[in-house]
Protein backbone atom coordinates (compact mmCIF):
# COMPACT_ATOMS: atom_id res chain seq x y z
CA UNK A 1 0.00 0.00 0.00
CA UNK A 2 2.76 2.42 0.59
CA UNK A 3 4.07 2.34 -2.95
CA UNK A 4 0.61 2.83 -4.35
CA UNK A 5 0.39 5.69 -1.88
CA UNK A 6 3.44 7.16 -3.54
CA UNK A 7 2.84 6.03 -6.58
CA UNK A 8 -0.43 8.24 -6.63
CA UNK A 9 1.43 11.06 -4.83
CA UNK A 10 4.52 11.17 -7.86
CA UNK A 11 1.23 11.33 -10.11
CA UNK A 12 -0.60 13.97 -8.17
CA UNK A 13 2.81 15.49 -8.50
CA UNK A 14 3.19 15.00 -11.94
CA UNK A 15 -0.43 16.44 -12.94
CA UNK A 16 0.12 19.38 -11.14
CA UNK A 17 3.56 20.16 -12.45
CA UNK A 18 2.16 19.53 -16.53
CA UNK A 19 -1.19 21.79 -15.55
CA UNK A 20 1.26 24.43 -14.03
CA UNK A 21 3.61 24.80 -16.97
CA UNK A 22 0.77 24.42 -19.13
CA UNK A 23 -0.44 27.42 -17.45
CA UNK A 24 2.84 29.20 -17.17
CA UNK A 25 3.12 28.81 -20.74
CA UNK A 26 -0.18 30.19 -21.66
CA UNK A 27 -0.07 33.09 -19.75
CA UNK A 28 3.82 33.90 -21.08
CA UNK A 29 2.09 33.26 -24.60
CA UNK A 30 -0.35 36.07 -24.06
CA UNK A 31 1.92 38.69 -22.61
CA UNK A 32 4.42 38.15 -25.55
CA UNK A 33 0.86 38.52 -27.83
CA UNK A 34 0.20 42.07 -25.92
CA UNK A 35 3.58 43.03 -26.38
CA UNK A 36 3.71 42.55 -29.98
CA UNK A 37 0.25 44.08 -30.33
CA UNK A 38 1.58 47.55 -28.30
CA UNK A 39 4.94 47.53 -30.85
CA UNK A 40 2.62 47.38 -33.80
CA UNK A 41 0.18 49.65 -32.31
CA UNK A 42 3.56 52.17 -31.63
CA UNK A 43 4.91 51.32 -35.76
CA UNK A 44 1.15 52.35 -36.64
CA UNK A 45 1.43 55.53 -35.09
CA UNK A 46 5.01 56.42 -35.73
CA UNK A 47 4.12 58.23 -39.47
CA UNK A 48 1.25 59.73 -37.55
CA UNK A 49 2.87 60.58 -35.03
CA UNK A 50 5.62 62.94 -37.08
CA UNK A 51 2.62 65.14 -38.64
CA UNK A 52 1.80 69.12 -37.07
CA UNK A 53 -0.08 71.88 -38.33
CA UNK A 54 -0.26 75.26 -37.21
CA UNK A 55 -0.94 78.63 -38.09
CA UNK A 56 1.81 81.29 -38.03
CA UNK A 57 2.05 84.97 -39.24
CA UNK A 58 4.10 85.39 -43.13
CA UNK A 59 5.38 88.17 -44.78
CA UNK A 60 4.17 88.22 -48.25
CA UNK A 61 5.92 89.17 -51.46
CA UNK A 62 4.82 92.54 -51.71
CA UNK A 63 5.82 93.16 -48.13
CA UNK A 64 2.50 92.68 -46.15
CA UNK A 65 1.85 90.42 -43.52
CA UNK A 66 -0.90 87.33 -44.00
CA UNK A 67 -1.88 84.47 -41.62
CA UNK A 68 -0.57 81.13 -43.12
CA UNK A 69 -1.15 77.42 -41.76
CA UNK A 70 1.85 75.04 -41.92
CA UNK A 71 1.73 71.42 -42.28
CA UNK A 72 4.85 69.53 -41.72
CA UNK A 73 5.25 65.91 -42.73
CA UNK A 74 8.52 65.24 -41.26
CA UNK A 75 7.76 61.47 -41.94
CA UNK A 76 9.72 59.47 -44.87
CA UNK A 77 6.26 58.86 -46.59
CA UNK A 78 3.77 61.10 -47.74
CA UNK A 79 0.22 61.52 -46.20
CA UNK A 80 -2.87 62.18 -48.01
CA UNK A 81 -6.58 63.59 -47.63
CA UNK A 82 -5.06 66.37 -45.81
CA UNK A 83 -7.51 68.81 -44.27
CA UNK A 84 -7.70 71.35 -41.41
CA UNK A 85 -11.61 71.95 -40.04
CA UNK A 86 -12.26 75.27 -39.30
CA UNK A 87 -14.42 76.24 -36.51
CA UNK A 88 -18.09 77.77 -37.57
CA UNK A 89 -18.33 81.37 -36.99
CA UNK A 90 -21.37 82.41 -35.48
CA UNK A 91 -24.63 80.15 -37.47
CA UNK A 92 -22.62 78.80 -40.36
CA UNK A 93 -21.78 75.44 -40.94
CA UNK A 94 -17.50 74.17 -39.82
CA UNK A 95 -15.56 74.11 -43.07
CA UNK A 96 -12.50 72.96 -43.81
CA UNK A 97 -9.18 73.68 -45.60
CA UNK A 98 -8.37 70.91 -48.11
CA UNK A 99 -4.74 70.75 -48.90
CA UNK A 100 -4.47 67.26 -50.15
CA UNK A 101 -0.73 65.46 -50.23
CA UNK A 102 1.89 66.49 -48.27
CA UNK A 103 5.10 64.93 -49.36
CA UNK A 104 7.55 63.69 -47.25
CA UNK A 105 10.32 65.93 -45.25
CA UNK A 106 8.04 69.01 -46.38
CA UNK A 107 5.97 71.66 -44.75
CA UNK A 108 2.98 73.04 -47.27
CA UNK A 109 1.42 76.32 -46.53
CA UNK A 110 -2.17 77.67 -47.02
CA UNK A 111 -3.63 80.80 -46.53
CA UNK A 112 -5.80 80.89 -42.99
CA UNK A 113 -8.86 82.78 -42.97
CA UNK A 114 -7.94 86.81 -42.87
CA UNK A 115 -10.33 87.51 -40.08
CA UNK A 116 -8.18 85.55 -38.00
CA UNK A 117 -5.74 87.69 -38.22
CA UNK A 118 -7.74 90.22 -35.58
CA UNK A 119 -7.26 87.58 -32.77
CA UNK A 120 -3.75 86.34 -33.57
CA UNK A 121 -1.22 86.87 -30.95
CA UNK A 122 1.65 84.04 -31.95
CA UNK A 123 1.82 80.81 -33.73
CA UNK A 124 -0.21 77.97 -32.34
CA UNK A 125 -1.34 74.41 -33.40
CA UNK A 126 -4.04 73.90 -35.39
CA UNK A 127 -6.10 70.44 -36.04
CA UNK A 128 -5.27 67.91 -38.53
CA UNK A 129 -6.99 65.35 -40.16
CA UNK A 130 -4.80 62.84 -42.89
CA UNK A 131 -4.62 59.38 -43.90
CA UNK A 132 -1.44 58.01 -43.67
CA UNK A 133 0.70 56.13 -46.28
CA UNK A 134 -1.03 52.99 -45.12
CA UNK A 135 -4.68 54.21 -45.39
CA UNK A 136 -5.44 54.68 -41.77
CA UNK A 137 -7.17 58.17 -41.24
CA UNK A 138 -5.47 60.51 -37.81
CA UNK A 139 -6.23 63.42 -36.49
CA UNK A 140 -4.39 65.60 -34.40
CA UNK A 141 -6.35 68.39 -32.39
CA UNK A 142 -5.23 71.80 -31.09
CA UNK A 143 -3.49 70.54 -27.70
CA UNK A 144 -1.46 67.81 -29.70
CA UNK A 145 -3.29 65.01 -28.93
CA UNK A 146 -3.07 61.98 -31.91
CA UNK A 147 -5.75 59.70 -32.94
CA UNK A 148 -7.21 57.26 -35.32
CA UNK A 149 -10.62 58.45 -36.75
CA UNK A 150 -11.45 55.29 -38.38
Amino acid sequence: MGSDTLSAGADVFSAVGTVGAFLLGFLLLRREHHREADRSEDERRAQAARISAWVELVRKVDGGRELAFHIHNASDMPIYEVELPLPARGDEEPGAEFVGLVPPGRTVQRSAPPDWLRTYVEPEPVQIEFLDSSGRRWSRDEQGSLSRTD
